[in-house]
């Protein structure tokens, strides 16, 4: 058929492309370029303009003072601090084009307007229903919704995927029931056959006057799209648009990138997870061993959330805001046990507060009997390790699985650093020997947990636009549990033994660590 030739067409295409395509390193070097010329300009009115020096030497003083006085993380300070210190003139110059987030003032009131005419409700009988329960999932339930701008929900069914080829069936199932509209944002899309045979249903269903928007992220695709492919889809009828489409700039576009992973078919099923839109999240190639993710499939209201999350970075990466019509946000008969909270989480000044890091640092420190954790990295500032430290320290059995077989080298590096000290706490380490695990899950206590795109990263943490589900009670988090046991069943337990480093090596994590908030 002639969908599936040019589809085929796409994917050898694509790789044949080089690494790194030219329109990315052209960026880069114009941004590094911008950034020279910057410094360079001020070098030389300090070498020539007379007492010109001795402003930039108040400015280099002012910008310490604004650092050490910032709400900022000290973990994020530090880096900066140093930079400003060490590297005159160039340090503060850095500082002040890479250290603060910038967002064109249209496209902050765009993002106003498109949550104000998105769905409304109201929390309160629900949150007291859940207070009646557990005091403490309220908790976390009510400052998660404050946070984040989001709402609690109720009578969600959910599906748990315990691999990304678990969920292609089921997903294109879902996309193929499609009546009015489907939403996609993904980090990562790459062509071959878990795209393509979306695609295949998504060209049809456009065909068929479905609504079908997709958004994927620039640099996230960089080497895996082309960079017009956005182009290749509206000829395809589907709406399309990079998420933060790099240009170049010498500021903060390299670290807005949409890490997120979200799809909705008419508002009433979502997914969401670790899974991006590639063959080794299925597995039908291998990059690093065995590839293990997860994700959770919703149906019900909580929908509603993953729809705004969609529209709010659809709408500030277009030129005409999307229309927002009640539809969008069905209401929904579903009968199903347990609480929600969909969420989002970027970086300021869109979201005030670290909303990811609060939602983990809230289990650990309401959780009881165990905690356990699985993400990719492990690299993670002192607050947040002192919280699990202090979870292990107080009886709680506390249990992270990270990789064994990793896709970074110096991030692996790094995630080993953290090893004695959180060891030493009581806290116990795993490592996935098949291969890569790519889930971000957290659970606590057999009750709450949260699954989503969060890695114990600073680039989660802090950078990315992100997003999760945070579940109290429900019927999927027995799934979860299961496939975290027997995913620690497969996996080494780290022993104090294997902790030996040599000198170089701990060089290179020192040196790693003090710079890690700003990669």
């Amino acid at each position: 058929m002639k969908p599936q030739t040019e589809t085929g067409r796409l994917c050898k295409a694509s790789r044949k492309r080089p690494y790194i395509p030219f329109r990315f390193l052209l960026a880069i070097f114009l941004a590094a370029l911008e950034t020279a010329a910057i410094i360079g300009i001020v070098f030389t009115l300090c070498r020539y303009v007379p007492y010109f020096y001795l402003l930039a030497w108040l400015t280099e003083i002012a910008c310490v003072i604004q650092i050490i006085a910032s709400d900022d993380n000290p973990d994020y300070k530090a880096p900066w601090l140093l930079l400003v210190l060490v590297v005159p003139v160039a340090g503060f110059m850095l500082y002040f084009l890479f250290y603060s987030r910038k967002l064109k003032p249209k496209y902050v009131k765009r993002l106003g307007s498109i949550k104000a005419q998105s769905y409304q409700k109201d929390d309160q009988k629900l949150l007291e229903d859940l207070k009646s329960e557990s005091s403490v999932a309220a908790a976390q339930a009510k400052m998660l919704c404050a946070i984040a701008e989001t709402h609690l929900f109720s009578n969600t069914a959910q599906t748990y995927f315990p691999l990304g080829e678990a969920m292609l069936p089921r997903l294109l199932e879902d996309l193929k029931g499609a009546r009015k509209f489907i939403y996609m944002e993904y980090f990562i899309i790459e062509e071959g056959v878990f795209w393509n045979s979306v695609l295949a249903v998504l060209k049809e269903k456009a065909a068929a006057g479905v609504d079908v928007k997709v958004v994927y992220d620039d640099i996230g695709c960089m080497t895996t799209l082309s960079g017009d492919y956005f182009r290749t889809l509206r000829r395809l009828g589907i709406d399309s648009v990079p998420f933060s489409h790099l240009k170049g700039n010498a500021d903060s576009e390299f670290n807005n990138r949409s890490h997120r992973k979200i799809t909705v078919v008419d508002g009433r099923i979502g997914y969401t997870g670790g899974i991006n839109l590639a063959d080794e999240y299925i597995n039908h190639v291998v990059k690093f061993g065995h590839w293990k993710d997860v994700a959770v499939r919703l149906e019900g209201e909580a929908v509603w959330e993953l729809t705004k999350l969609f529209l709010i970075d659809y709408g500030i990466n277009v030129r005409k805001p999307p229309e927002i019509r009640p539809e969008l946000f069905p209401t929904q008969d579903v009968s199903a046990a347990g609480y929600l909270v969909p969420f989002g989480d970027g970086p300021n000044p869109i979201y005030k507060r670290r909303v990811g890091k609060s939602v983990i640092q809230n289990m650990l420190s309401g959780a009881a009997r165990y905690v356990r954790i699985t993400t990719p990295y492990l690299i993670i500032d002192n607050d947040l390790c002192t919280d699990i430290e202090n979870a292990a320290l107080r009886g709680v059995d506390v249990r992270i699985v990270v990789p064994h077989i990793p896709d970074k080298k110096l991030i692996f590096c790094m995630t080993r650093s953290f090893y004695r000290r959180l060891m030493d706490a009581g806290v116990r380490i795993y490592e996935y020997e098949p291969g890569f695990l790519h889930a971000k899950s957290y659970l606590a206590d057999d009750e709450i947990a949260m699954i989503g795109t969060i890695n114990l990263d600073y680039r989660s943490l802090a950078h990315h636009f992100e997003n999760g589900v945070w579940m109290y009670r429900c019927e999927s988090i027995k799934d979860l549990k299961a496939d975290i046991e027997d995913t620690m069943n497969k996996s080494i337990e780290i022993a104090p033994d294997d902790l030996k480093s040599g000198l170089l090596q701990g060089m290179i994590r020192s040196v790693a660590r003090i710079f890690a908030p700003l990669l």
